[in-house]
């Protein structure tokens, strides 16, 4: 017959595991996916190294469930922003002003996301990823172009070149950023708030006026 776990026994599991994901998260934002070894994660997660294989058969595995977790949240965050406009344009403005905001805040976790070079399956969930927030904006410049406040284009092409624009933009700042430094505290540790990549001041102003004149129409710089 076989071993049917216990409630009790799944729950301690499926604990376990959400401890795991909320280490790991902390662990990439302070070292990157190179310093997101399975031995790294269980210890900052204070389990031994054969229990995290109890939720992960290997690192890739672990890496794409966490580029997920991470990627959902961000999503979250640029969704709640675009349902506080207005318009169209207001709305891909807030898409772009949120995402990069959110990403020179947390510059060693978005290098992570968007460029630092990983297992090929990560690659993958980057495609997915950068297809959820072209499709963000896709929709919001075909509504803008159907009420005749974009001009005529393919919203689907304009907006895979505004999130290639914007990832290429923010490469290099996210690339030169300092890593954040670990507060030695009881485990599980904590990480400093990250410095804000320096020269970055305008960065976040200028690719919203940079998105606005791109889409064409009327210039909506301050939206």
């Amino acid at each position: 017959m076989a071993y049917r776990r216990t409630p009790a026994v799944q729950a301690r599991l499926d604990a376990q595991r959400e401890a795991v994901l909320q280490a790991a998260v902390l662990l990439l934002a302070e070292r990157g996916y190179g310093g997101c070894t399975m031995a790294a994660v269980a210890d900052r997660a204070g389990i031994a190294t054969g229990s995290l294989y109890q939720h992960f058969a290997s690192k890739a595995e672990l890496s794409v469930q966490l580029f997920r977790r991470v990627v959902t949240r961000e999503m979250a965050a640029v969704d709640a922003a675009v349902a506080l406009r207005e318009g169209p344009r207001q709305r891909i403005a807030a898409v772009v002003e949120t995402f990069a905001a959110r990403a020179l805040r947390a510059p060693r976790l978005a290098y992570a996301l968007l460029v630092e070079p990983a297992d090929a399956v990560v690659d993958s969930e980057r495609l997915v990823f950068r297809r959820a927030f072209r499709d963000v904006i896709a929709t919001e410049i075909a509504a803008a172009v159907a009420s005749g406040e974009l001009p005529e284009q393919d919203p689907v092409l304009t907006a895979a070149a505004l999130v290639g624009a914007v990832g290429e933009a923010l490469a290099g700042p996210l690339a030169a950023a300092p890593a954040p430094v670990p507060v030695a505290t009881a485990a599980p540790a904590r990480t400093a708030a990250p410095t804000k990549p320096a020269g970055t001041t305008d960065v976040v102003p200028a690719l919203v006026s940079f998105t606005l004149h791109a889409l064409g129409g009327r210039d909506d710089s301050d939206a």
